[in-house]
């Protein structure tokens, strides 16, 4: 039966305006239970050590439990496939870094779309890499680095916790936008990664500050420039890369995304509440205790950093052709 355009909009209008006013009910009582805060990573790493310190904080203002599940594996598209495919109520987050935005492109045939099958929330904190070298590598500096390995081709090899982790991509950025060739090594974890310099295996690693401040600051590791757009407060005298590079910027980053569809009330609230935690005194000071500086965005301009990232290392991992085993 054909109904009149009239009759059609006008029941449409109630099929529209019935979900909405359950939606609204529906946020102004959450949470009602625990709430699931998902990380691609094993814990221990630094988005699980993020994850734990906002999760304390939302139980506290939630006043209901946030249960930190650690889903690692096939470079954290375990976790992001489980969020896209959650109820949209709330109770499932996700703690979302560069690796998603990296695996978007480097895994073939994904069950979701990170862009459409999620919602940003907020946003955390942001930290740089540091590129750094073995004491006794010849070059202080990045001109000299670069110099270096011009004179010298397929003298450099780059150690990395695996391929297609953000250490590996920051290099292979690096590579590209400086014209020089670096062999890429990846290994089994930052342990292994860090050691292969330590012991002068490698030459240069992109590593995050929190695994190398303290080798740093006894002489075991040099650092040649920090990856972030401006200089890092706890080495100020460490140039950026984008000093020697114009354009180059690479960071870790976190925050939290939510299913696609959850209700706006309920994102404004998890935003809000997570605000206030990164504006608090204390978690300030533990996420810069980890290396990190806080990250306020709202969350149109964190689904807008996510787009980039993703739009930035998909064009990296097609340049470099880089393949997961």
């Amino acid at each position: 039966m054909k109904l009149p355009r009239r009759t059609f909009l006008h029941l449409a209008a109630g099929a529209t305006a019935l979900p909405v006013v359950s939606r609204v009910a529906w946020a102004q009582t959450y949470p009602s239970r625990p709430v699931r805060l998902m990380v691609g990573d094993a814990a221990g790493g630094a988005p699980d050590t993020v994850a734990r310190l906002m999760g304390q904080w939302l139980s506290e203002r939630l006043g209901q439990s946030v249960v930190i599940e650690n889903r690692p594996g096939a470079g954290t598209t375990v976790a992001t496939e489980a969020l896209a495919h959650a109820p949209p109520d709330g109770y499932t987050l996700l703690m979302i870094t560069p690796s998603q935005a990296i695996s978007a492109t480097l895994y073939d045939k994904l069950q979701f779309n990170l862009i459409r099958d999620m919602v940003p929330v907020a946003s955390v904190a942001r930290a740089p890499l540091v590129m750094v070298v073995n004491p006794s590598f010849p070059a202080k500096t990045v001109q000299e680095f670069v110099a270096y390995a011009k004179l010298n081709p397929g003298a450099i090899n780059m150690s990395s916790p695996g391929i297609g982790t953000i250490p590996h991509l920051a290099g292979e950025l690096f590579k590209v936008m400086c014209g020089i060739n670096m062999l890429h090594v990846p290994f089994r974890g930052g342990p292994a990664a860090l050691t292969a310099v330590l012991g002068e295996q490698v030459q240069v690693y992109f590593i995050a500050t929190s695994s190398s401040i303290e080798l740093i600051k006894a002489g075991k590791l040099r650092p040649l420039a920090v990856t972030t757009a401006t200089r890092w407060e706890e080495l100020p005298d460490v140039p950026t890369v984008g000093e020697f590079v114009p354009g180059y910027e690479t960071s870790l980053w976190f925050g939290i995304v939510a299913p696609k569809n959850t209700p706006a009330e309920i994102v404004d609230r998890l935003n809000k509440e997570i605000g206030l935690g990164i504006a608090d005194p204390k978690i300030r000071a533990r996420l810069a205790e980890q290396g990190n500086t806080v990250l306020s965005l709202s969350p149109a301009g964190f689904g807008k950093l996510i787009a980039d990232e993703t739009e930035k290392w998909g064009k990296v991992i097609r340049a470099a052709d880089i393949k997961v085993e």
